[in-house]
């Protein structure tokens, strides 16, 4: 970073020593994984830039929006309604939870069998290592499995700010009926805190700006079907990372930006690696900033990875809301029902979900699967097996990771990798 924040890190309350160790492993890993990359689009180097301010810059627009009485909404899952935050001008962050930090604290309250990514919110908190977190007004959690919903309880005993949204575990009649319940009380709860009505007119400039994001991450997923890749696998998974907590029109802009080059490069034929390279699709846990482990395994084994069926990736984009209704209560109706197309494994039975799988693996032409688990996510752990047999009858190229963000399987993991992708190799020459 250019600049010198640390007068606003000790502001928020930050560990500033601690935190500036943070910075500087993480400068050193993205030096490594993604400044190595040959033959990046252009495009790139606004996120080049985002990640080198992620810190800095962006608290300090933060900060400014907050002292201009502007919410702070921070969030943990793509089941939060972006419009609603939008539509009380509020900011929506998606909150630090992708990084094997503060472990020895969050274990003073968490079982050490908890996933990494509940330890890692946690974690970011209790170590005093996440300005997101400090500049919040509104931390909102919600039901997807019951490791989160109960950290969530102690989470809130530690800031005063935690807000639950109960998501129901079915999809049926009754389940959309409580959902929609949880959207609307929702809804109260922003205009509570803020003192704005929400109106139709702020649903549809939320609800376009909202879909804008969509359409153009909908964009650079299309182009990722094309042979050969125009843009790494980890360039694009750092795209979707980044959607979470840039200003959505400015994000918005510059990945259509980038897809104009990218369009450029698929005409002329050029790619992040060679034509027929074996091509990975990426399903299950969600992967937040600084995770890139796999795909930087799963890359630096001869593959690219063309699509993410992740939170983090398709499920976040996939379904647009650009519907015009004649009421705020429809309006927020119909944002639920968007919201319900989802498919997280916490619902059951969830065979959306692998139906999702199928036809990216169609769209996207992947050669294989890799399904990834977080240890002890017990939702995705246990789905691996559907998955599995439901791919071309178990036939399709498949490999189930399970791992955590720590670096202390890496070398098995390469292993694992290298030999799933000579296989997908070996059945292309057969």
């Amino acid at each position: 970073m250019a600049n010198d924040y640390t007068e606003m890190w000790s502001s928020l309350g930050l560990n500033v020593q601690a935190h500036q160790g943070l910075l500087g492993v993480l400068s050193d890993a993205y030096q490594n994984i993604y400044l190595s990359q040959q033959d990046r689009p252009e495009g790139m180097k606004y996120f080049d830039f985002v990640i080198s301010e992620v810190h800095g810059q962006r608290i300090v627009e933060i900060v400014k929006k907050k002292m201009e009485g502007k919410p702070i909404i921070g969030t943990f899952c793509v089941y939060v309604p972006e419009e609603l935050i939008l539509a009380v001008d509020g900011i929506s962050i998606g909150l630090c939870a992708g990084a094997d930090v503060g472990t020895d604290e969050a274990e003073k309250y968490l079982p050490r069998t908890t996933c990494a990514l509940i330890k890692a919110f946690m974690g970011f908190k209790l170590a005093g290592l996440c300005p997101y977190v400090e500049s919040t007004d509104l931390i909102v959690g919600e039901t997807t499995c019951d490791g989160k919903k109960k950290a969530y309880e102690i989470l809130n005993e530690v800031t005063g700010k935690v807000y639950v949204m109960e998501l129901p575990n079915m999809k049926n009649d009754e389940s959309r009926v409580l959902w929609k319940k949880e959207v609307h009380k929702f809804a109260r709860k922003l205009s509570e805190i803020t003192g704005i009505e929400i109106t139709l007119e702020r649903l549809r400039e939320a609800s376009s700006a909202v879909n804008g994001k969509r359409k153009a991450l909908q964009r650079l997923s299309a182009l990722r079907s094309h042979d050969p890749a125009p843009i790494s696998g980890l360039d694009a998974l750092l795209i979707n990372q980044v959607s979470f907590y840039d200003d959505p029109v400015r994000f918005t802009s510059q990945v259509n930006s980038l897809c104009d080059e990218i369009e450029e490069r698929v005409k002329a034929g050029t790619g992040v690696a060679a034509k027929g390279t074996p091509r990975v699709l990426i399903s299950g846990s969600p992967m937040a900033i600084p995770n890139w482990k796999l795909h930087a395994v799963v890359e630096g084994s001869g593959a690219v990875v063309v699509g993410e069926e992740s939170c983090v990736g398709e499920r976040n984009f996939s379904t647009l809301f650009d519907r015009s209704f004649s009421s705020v209560d429809e309006t927020i109706d119909a944002i639920a029902d968007r919201y319900m197309t989802i498919n997280c494994a916490c619902f059951t039975p969830n065979d959306a979900r692998i139906e999702d799988i199928e036809d990216m693996i169609k769209r996207l032409h992947a050669d294989g699967l890799v399904h990834y688990a977080l240890q002890f996510c017990t939702p995705y752990m246990v789905e691996a097996y559907r998955v599995r047999q439901a791919i071309n009858g178990g036939r399709f190229p498949f490999l189930g990771i399970e791992t955590d963000y720590s670096m202390e399987d890496m070398g098995q993991l390469k292993t694992r990798i290298e030999a799933f992708v000579e296989m997908i190799k070996e059945g292309s020459r057969s």
